[in-house]
């Protein structure tokens, strides 16, 4: 079992990863060259993903604990089905927000421990805010951080000047959060249901897993998603809501979202404060 003061250390790798795999993201962003191409499923690959992967798997394998990453090689279910602890990474989440240039995409990584998230990093590059959760410490976001953190310490001093989620919000407009880029009838059947429950809803789009990072923050109530996802796309965020005092659950059975299922897509979930 990793103790307090080593998950610590381990927080402090995967945050110095997403910042390094921000900046590189940055280079490509802004330049002419996106080399984008299509994965086997469709979904674009851009020079971007690749460099931000590698940079992240340099910091994560001197930690000894194995990785899963979306950009990474396929690992059978036979491979994996045994580890205890994993990192599990997404290098650039939201690569059609990336190719559209609004700014809407994360860098996410995850140390799960016996298929719960209980480490989480969400690093979006081009506003440099930096979201980060551990249990036992909470989850807060941090502005304008474009450098590496140099000791835990320093993380500590950071954690206790800046800001823990949930933030105090005295909004009284229900707010759900739906994906910019994936629609589908259901996400709409459900604004409906909620639009004759409520007078007064919000709707907001975003890109990535800044959806759940809203939840957290308390600046959206709801994010229903209805349709594809895979492990990657929301461990990271599962931690920063879940330590933020929210919960992320499946639609089918209200089950907490699990990781290192022999199946790595998720079941149709809503993100939501938790119930007393």
């Amino acid at each position: 079992m990793i103790d307090h003061e080593e998950l610590k250390h381990l927080l402090l790798t995967g945050i110095n990863a997403t910042i390094r795999a921000g900046a590189l993201i940055m280079e490509v962003y802004n330049s002419n060259d996106f080399q984008v191409n299509l994965k086997s499923d469709a979904t674009p690959l851009t020079l971007a993903d690749r460099k931000a992967h590698d940079e992240i798997m340099v910091y994560l394998t001197k930690t000894r604990i194995p990785v899963m990453s979306e950009e990474g090689r396929d690992l059978h279910y036979e491979e994996r089905r045994g580890w205890e602890y994993f990192w599990l990474v997404d290098p650039l989440d939201g690569t059609k927000e990336f190719i559209k240039r609004n700014g809407e995409f994360t860098v996410n990584i995850a140390l799960v421990f016996n298929g719960s998230p209980i480490i989480g990093v969400v690093y979006v590059p081009v506003s440099k805010q930096l979201y980060f959760a551990m249990q036992t410490l909470g989850s807060y976001r941090i502005d304008n951080i474009d450098e590496e953190i140099d000791s835990v310490s320093k993380l500590d001093e950071l954690a206790i000047r800046e800001n823990k989620l949930p933030y105090k919000s005295d909004k009284k407009p229900l707010t759900i959060v739906v994906s910019r880029s994936h629609t589908s009838k259901e996400t709409q059947e459900f604004i409906d249901k909620m639009r004759e429950e409520q007078d007064d809803i919000e709707l907001i789009a975003r890109g990535s897993s800044l959806k759940i990072c809203m939840v957290a923050e308390g600046n959206a109530d709801l994010y229903p998603r209805y349709g594809k996802t895979t492990e990657w796309d929301t461990a990271a965020g599962q931690a920063v809501a879940e330590m933020a005092g929210c919960e992320v659950v499946s639609l089918e059975n209200g089950e907490k979202i699990s990781y290192n299922k022999e199946d790595i897509n998720n079941p149709w979930f809503i993100v939501r404060r938790a119930t007393e």
